[in-house]
């Protein structure tokens, strides 16, 4: 551990023997927790509280004003507080129709916090909030471990401020707890390569395992670059090695694999279908839809095929992406610089011994970085801006070691240099991405651009100045690094986003080079469904407020949906089998006709038919895609069957298996519209299952309005048979 008057480590330098046993310190606990380590400087702990403390600010501000988010995720978080069956399985209905198209484990925190402070959008959001500030505490502890404070503190600010960081871990999808728990691993390994303790490498593995949990094959990103580096940088005889690398496989196999066994083992006709899967197998969703499905494009079930070598229909693909005009805004502001200190890093470590930590600590935190930025670069499947905020733990924690390491070798001309060449890189970056949206904040890319060129200058002579001078340079370059993406977090924080695909930053942030309302609405890249030109479309969705286009919410007027951008599905169907309108965007309609990226707006007049006797059916009523029953099921409390699953094109339930459901009594009502629905084929095409209930209901049962909406009343048929 680095001593309090040594901020950071010089690479080299193995960490500072653990002190000696200290007398137990007086004062209340408070007053410990204040004071922190007694070798640490009196501003080490108040500054790391500090942190957490503006960082669960930012993280918690206004979180309400997303509504439900993401309802396909609230609505399956509902479920799960009604039903310790739904919890465990992750389904979107307390009957346990189907589950949501991923494991279970990112539902559990938010659905355990809605069973102690009710159904309302904080008790939903808040574990994600608290998620962010532990992963940032994680961080801080990793690269102070290594780096000594100061590089913890910049690391924690430096994730703490990342866009798609601040996006994530106020929205409630899986990715925010798989953020948190690859830090952990990370940190975890990096505790193993320095003494070889093998419990730190089988709680790495377990931890892993519970991410696998949490997003499936997305946790086994960074395997190959761990595996690696502990297999060649531990500090213990080849044997060992090979011995802990299978025990933490094992770890991982049982924290991973237990759940996916009693899924697999459980019989189908008493458990929820497996969203997401053709086949009903959960085994089959992660190799497939989840799994190499979005490497290669080859999705069964999903909205459109991939973008192949070059691109298509998820964005184009290449060394590129991250910093192209859809990605860039979300993450890349320090990119450039973590490449910069990372090489940095390796430079300065290379004539070290093979066992040496802060090489380690380098290799372990830019491996995963890497490897992660590999694959999100160059997949062809299903890709979304917000997946980048797996990157943003590995970008800080290498940001604070490499310029930590740089700063303590400043009087080193080579040291200063590259100080300058990474902060150079930060601020005409910062000036490229703050140049995309011209009309936010311009003055401010000016700030950016000469503020880090002048303190990119002073950081040449770093190491000739005095002490005060140098700590105002090293201000400096830090306010104009954070400067951009800080703008773009409070930009964030400051709106409510909702559906099924957000981003961060202003409005514009995230769309394609080509121009407007490319991949906006928090739609498809290219501003369009996969396989369909520019279409228009315009509908109401679920959430407070009215949405700007990026799946945001702004103040006034009624919810718009985040939907189909292009406002077109294959086939030729709108979500829902809503109108034409202008303004490219599709949704539900103010009825309910929900679309495939965000809810439906429900009716009081809706909410109140189907919550009429409710208690005698097993569903109050039956949707053709998650995001259209979602809507309803939060609106009423009540379970609503989600047919065909999130793109409804899942083959559950089958039209016999829905007729069954029908002449027993189980449903109310089938309502009209949906992804996938209607006799228009829509996402399940003409033959599938979704389309078949669909024609079936329509042609058989009497027909009820609810304000704007169209229900089938499945108790009243008009016809037999």
């Amino acid at each position: 551990m680095t001593t309090s008057d040594t901020p950071a480590l010089l690479p080299g330098h193995a960490p500072a023997a653990p002190p000696a046993a200290s007398p137990a310190r007086g004062g209340s606990l408070p007053r410990r927790l204040w004071r922190g380590r007694p070798e640490d400087a009196r501003w080490v702990r108040p500054a790391f509280l500090g942190l957490l403390l503006a960082t669960g600010l930012l993280y918690l501000y206004g979180l309400s004003a997303s509504g439900y988010a993401n309802s396909f995720y609230s609505a399956a978080v509902q479920a799960g507080s009604q039903s310790w069956k739904a919890f465990f399985f992750g389904s979107l209905d307390a009957a346990n129709a189907i589950t949501v198209d991923k494991p279970p484990a990112a539902l559990w925190p938010m659905a355990l916090s809605v069973r102690l402070f009710g159904l309302n959008p904080w008790a939903v959001l808040v574990p994600q909030a608290l998620m962010g500030v532990g992963t940032v505490a994680v961080v801080y502890a990793a690269v102070r471990r290594r780096s000594g404070p100061g590089a913890g503190l910049l690391a924690g600010a430096v994730l703490a401020l990342t866009p798609v960081a601040a996006l994530m871990f106020r929205f409630n999808n899986p990715d925010a707890l798989l953020a948190l728990l690859m830090s952990v691993a990370c940190h975890l390994v990096v505790r193993a390569l320095e003494d070889g303790r093998t419990k730190w490498l089988v709680w790495a593995g377990a931890v892993i395992g519970l991410a696998f949990l949490t997003k499936t094959l997305q946790a086994f990103l960074v395997l190959p670059a761990l595996a690696l580096v502990y297999g060649v940088c531990a500090p213990v005889r080849p044997r060992r090695r090979l011995v802990q690398l299978a025990l933490a496989t094992a770890a991982l196999a049982v924290s991973g694999g237990w759940w996916v066994a009693v899924v697999e083992l459980w019989p189908a006709a008493s458990r929820p279908y497996i969203g997401g899967s053709q086949t009903n197998s959960f085994l089959e969703l992660t190799f497939g839809y989840n799994g190499l499905g979005r490497l290669n494009g080859e999705e069964t079930g999903s909205v459109g095929g991939g973008g192949g070598a070059g691109g298509g229909q998820w964005g184009e693909t290449g060394w590129d992406r991250m910093f192209n005009a859809e990605v860039g805004g979300q993450i890349a502001w320090l990119l450039p610089a973590a490449l910069i200190l990372l090489a940095a890093g390796l430079v300065l470590t290379r004539r070290h011994p093979r066992t040496d930590p802060a090489r380690g600590a380098f290799l372990v935190w830019g491996g995963a970085l890497l490897t992660t930025m590999a694959v999100f670069s160059y997949m062809a499947g299903i890709f979304h801006q917000y997946y980048t905020v797996a990157l943003a733990p590995y970008l800080a924690a290498v940001v604070g070691m490499g310029a930590a390491a740089l700063w303590e070798r400043r009087a080193s001309a080579g040291a200063s240099l590259t100080l300058a060449a990474a902060l150079t890189a930060t601020a005409a970056w910062g000036y490229v991405l703050l140049l995309r949206t011209p009309d936010y904040l311009p003055w401010l890319r000016w700030l950016v651009l000469a503020g880090g060129l002048a303190a990119a200058l002073g950081l040449v002579f770093a190491g000739r100045l005095g002490g005060r001078t140098a700590l105002a340079v090293a201000g400096s370059a830090l306010v104009a690094a954070l400067a951009g993406p800080a703008a773009y977090t409070v930009s964030t924080v400051g709106e409510g986003h909702s559906g099924s695909i957000v981003t961060a930053g202003p409005s514009g942030a995230s769309m394609r080079a080509g121009g407007p309302g490319g991949g906006r609405n928090g739609g498809f890249p290219g501003g369009g469904m996969p396989g369909q030109g520019q279409g228009q479309g315009q509908g109401q969705g679920q959430g407070p407020g009215r949405d700007d286009g990026q799946g945001r919410s702004r103040p006034g007027g009624g919810p718009m949906g985040g939907g189909l951008p292009g406002g077109g599905l294959p086939g030729g169907g709108l979500p829902g089998g809503g109108a034409a309108g202008e303004g490219g965007r599709t949704g539900g309609g103010a009825g309910g006709m929900g679309g495939l990226l965000n809810g439906a707006q429900v009716g009081s007049e809706a909410r109140e038919l189907l919550e009429t006797g409710a208690g005698r059916y097993t569903w109050a009523a039956a949707a053709v895609g998650a995001q259209n029953a979602a809507s309803y099921q939060l609106a009423t409390g009540e379970p609503v069957m989600a047919i065909g699953g999130f793109n409804g094109t899942d083959p559950s339930p089958t039209l016999a298996q829905f007729k069954q459901y029908v002449a027993d009594g189980e449903i109310h009502y089938f309502i009209g519209g949906g992804t996938g629905g209607g006799r228009g084929g829509g996402m399940g095409g003409d033959s599938g299952s979704s389309a078949q209930i669909a024609s079936w209901v329509e042609a058989r049962f009497e027909k009820v309005t609810a304000g704007s909406a169209t229900f089938y009343d499945l108790t009243r048929p008009t016809t037999t048979g």
